[in-house]
């Protein structure tokens, strides 16, 4: 369960960045009161998994999903480069993240 909880306190961390950049300097209400739940449920989430799950792994696994996740959507949403080399980034840390978990 431990490892659910961190992965979509993951997921939550690049809800939150999105929120952050959307709310342009906490100026937009909707978009900062979307930052401030996800900010909160990403942390209580990771806080949850590393009950069970060691510092290093948690930590590294749940910033990798966020990394991850907001630059896909940045190249995907927001016009952010394309390219082999970002893609091949993108998917080292993935596979960094899937060791991780291989080796709890």
């Amino acid at each position: 369960m431990a490892w659910v909880v961190l992965i979509v306190a993951g997921v939550l961390e690049t809800v939150w960045a999105v929120a952050l950049e959307a709310s342009k300097g906490f100026s937009r209400l909707v978009p900062s009161l979307v930052f401030v739940v996800a900010l909160a449920l990403s942390m209580g989430g990771l806080a949850y998994a590393m009950r069970s799950i060691p510092l290093g792994t948690g930590y590294a696994v749940w910033v990798g999903i966020g990394a991850v996740g907001t630059a896909l959507y940045g190249m995907a949403a927001m016009g952010d480069s394309v390219s082999a080399a970002r893609i091949t980034c993108l998917v080292l840390i993935v596979a960094g993240v899937v060791g991780l978990k291989a080796l709890h």
